[in-house]
């Protein structure tokens, strides 16, 4: 259930309808309970904020409303069941949940960067609480989001003004000082704006503008930062120009095509350099890096130059989170590049360089020769001064983690070590690797506080340089904390375009079946990807259809305490004692943990299962 209060308050049910929520009290009972922000409210407050003469009766009045909101938010609720939304504490009432329109958007401005607050903007569907906006218990609410929101636009016009994109900046702004002309900032943001769209005199008249305003109808002088501007603008002044990353970009490259030849044998190593850096932008950027990294090392193979060879395939050393594979035919090519490149190869950083690319490309195999790829490359790495050479290396041990269950402790302890390596040696690239490995082994562990310290860690270092992928990583997470199906769909959005095939195939379709197999639901039918075998048995069933219990184990990854507890019911459910004890056999070391290694979904305690 998700709840929206940026404009009328509305409920939605996890399918996005309208949960019809009956009268204005009704809305305004559920819209005091969120201003409380899951507090108790004492229902003779309910009464004093809803009446101005309370009539007699308006106590029962207000259970009445409890009672018939709880119905209309929880209508699968066995009767004298006790509610998990709406619930009664002591003398009121508490609204429990994450799901509110007005908090997302207060994240998405905490976390500051131009996609953030272009969706966080996107949530309003009017003023904050609009139809209450008389109301005593809601104006200090209102006030606030209000000017989170005043300062939310601003904020998204500077940053477009950093990214060199003031022309889109310009109309929001305009109908932003029109709506609030007290806001001198907003003034200087437009002002900025249409000069570096090559509107000079716009910009100017605009500063005349404010002026004007602020002197007629205020009775304020214009501050500091507007009278230095219009006088900057009339000077033409350099600092006004934002530094072009594009001319600077051309230059160099123009540069590098004079300086180093065709042909030559450096042109194939800074490929690789620029594709490490084109991995990390995400959406086409990882797909094309993926693509041209095979042509690269292709190419250094017909040169037939061992040692180059082994430095283009190592040199891409881009952190890896998930398990699976995008591409697996392009993994399997590097893998036997790599094997070959390591027959001659006896320099001991370059060895380590393509075993660890050996344990990396591996992900999701059982053969006992990509878990020694990792050992070996750890070992060698540890003789070594080279910390980003480690962290490579630890990178494909942890990749060889998932072959078992129960390793989340191992994994925590791996993350904490990258994280320290890192931070002392300017890592950032594998510094955020190791937040999201400690958000999903404490995940695991159920560890949520500290899971949650390690999100906020990665999206502040993603915010910082510029790293989007993390985003997905972080917001499933905070989906899989918030257990709504919206969460999950807003979640999976942001894979669209991303480049990630092997984590995008199935998963949302998993979280979705996770979510009702918890709460005793039905198995939806849906494309699972390749969680096919282990989910398709339990969507015939719950169809009444002929079925088969799964046939074969879920493979190594992330899931794999997920997928052997979605294997667990499923075995229950055909009865088959003999998958059941293989079920049992490989949860047991397990049994502490919960099925969230992912830290995208979970399945709840293994123990449950067991």
């Amino acid at each position: 259930m998700e709840f929206g209060v940026l404009g009328p308050v509305v409920a939605w049910d996890d399918a996005g309808r309208p949960v019809a929520l009956k009268g204005p009290r009704h809305r305004a009972v559920l819209a005091r309970l969120i201003v409380a922000r899951g507090r108790v409210v004492p229902a003779t407050r309910l009464v004093d904020d809803l009446w101005i003469d309370p009539p007699d009766g308006a106590l029962s009045a207000v259970r009445t409303f409890v009672a018939s909101l709880r119905r209309a938010l929880e209508p699968d609720r066995a009767p004298r069941t006790p509610a998990r939304l709406l619930v009664t504490e002591g003398p009121g009432y508490a609204l429990r949940t994450d799901a509110v329109d007005a908090w997302r958007f207060e994240k998405t401005v905490a976390a500051g960067g131009l996609p953030e607050l272009s969706k966080g903007l996107a949530l309003w569907r009017g003023p904050a609480y609009a139809d209450f906006a008389d109301e005593g218990w809601a104006q200090s609410e209102r006030a606030r989001l209000t000017e989170l929101r005043l300062r939310a636009v601003e904020r998204q016009a500077e940053a477009q003004l950093a990214l060199g994109l003031a022309a889109e900046a310009v109309p929001e702004l305009d109908a932003h000082v029109t709506e609030h002309p007290w806001r001198e900032e907003a003034w200087r943001l437009l002002a900025l704006a249409l000069y570096r769209s090559g509107r000079q005199g716009d910009a100017l008249a605009v500063l005349r503008r404010a002026r004007s305003m602020l002197i007629d109808q205020l009775g304020v002088n214009p501050g500091t930062a507007l009278s230095r501007l219009e006088t900057d603008i009339l000077n033409q002044a350099e600092h006004l120009e934002p530094v072009s990353a594009g001319r600077v970009w051309e230059e160099a490259a123009a540069e590098y095509d004079r300086t180093v030849r065709v042909g030559a044998r450096a042109r194939l190593e800074s490929t690789v350099g620029l594709l490490r850096s084109l991995a990390v932008t995400g959406g086409g950027g990882l797909e094309a890096a993926r693509r041209h990294r095979l042509a690269a090392v292709t190419a250094a193979e017909e040169l037939g130059d061992a040692d180059l060879t082994a430095r283009v395939i190592g040199a891409y050393d881009v952190p890896a989170i998930w398990t699976r594979s995008d591409d697996e035919a392009l993994a399997a090519a590097i893998v036997a590049a790599a094997e070959r490149a390591l027959r001659p190869q006896h320099h001991p950083a370059n060895r380590a360089r393509l075993l660890a690319t050996v344990a990396l490309e591996s992900r999701g195999s059982t053969a006992p020769r990509a878990m020694e790829a990792g050992r070996e490359a750890e070992q060698i790495a540890r003789g070594l001064d080279d910390p980003g050479l480690l962290a490579f290396a630890l990178n494909g041990v942890f990749m060889q983690s998932c072959q078992r269950a129960g390793f989340a402790s191992q994994r925590d302890a791996l993350g904490a070590e990258l994280v320290e390596l890192s931070q002392r040696h300017g890592l950032v690239t594998y510094e955020v690797l190791g937040h999201l490995i400690r958000l999903q082994a404490c995940s695991a562990l159920g560890e949520f506080a500290t899971a949650g310290q390690h999100a906020g860690a990665a999206d502040a270092l993603a915010a910082q340089h510029e790293l989007p992928l993390v985003g997905v990583f972080t917001t499933w997470y905070r989906a899989m904390r918030s257990d709504t199906l919206n969460a999950y769909r807003d979640a999976a959005a942001l894979l669209d375009g991303a480049g990630m095939p092997g984590l995008q195939e199935g998963l949302l379709p998993l979280a979705v079946a996770a979510h009702r197999l918890r709460h005793g639901q039905p198995i939806p039918d849906a494309d699972y990807g390749p969680y096919e075998p282990w989910m398709r048995p339990l969507v015939l069933l719950s169809q009444g259809r002929p079925a088969e219990p799964p046939v074969a184990d879920p493979p190594p990854g992330l899931l794999l305490e997920a997928l052997w507890c979605v294997t667990a019911h499923a075995a229950r459910e055909f009865g088959d004692d003999v998958l059941l004890a293989r079920a049992r056999r490989a949860l047991a070391p397990a049994a502490d943990e919960l099925a969230a290694g992912s830290g995208m979904l979970t399945l709840g305690p293994v123990s449950n299962y067991l």
